[in-house]
């Protein structure tokens, strides 16, 4: 299965629109997580620990778009957006979406 975010796929020919396909996930972050990340804030840095649960979410959503698409007979889901939100204080959403097609 090809995932991604272009339009085409080069040197292969979209036979068939299959639909929009879609994900959703959404992860909760604990405690300990809000306190590394809050010190990394003081003292600067990336925080590890959130970027490893939006790389999980993306994953997951990944994951979902190509099952969603292997049901309806996809070759490629093409176009995919991926959109991150934070949900009151400790919960993160990651949604995807993209359109499944049928390729030559």
């Amino acid at each position: 299965m090809i995932l991604t975010t272009t339009h085409w796929i080069q040197g292969r020919e979209i036979s068939e629109y299959l639909g929009v396909v879609s994900a959703e996930a959404i992860l909760g972050a604990n405690f300990l997580r809000d306190f590394a990340a809050s010190i990394t804030d003081i003292i600067g840095g990336r925080s590890r620990a959130y970027e490893s649960k939006l790389r999980e979410g993306r994953e997951e959503c990944l994951r979902e778009l190509e099952s969603e698409a292997r049901a309806l007979g996809a070759d490629a889901v093409i176009g995919i957006d991926i959109d991150y939100e934070v949900l009151g204080q400790s919960m993160l959403m990651v949604t995807a979406s993209g359109t499944a097609v049928k390729l030559r």
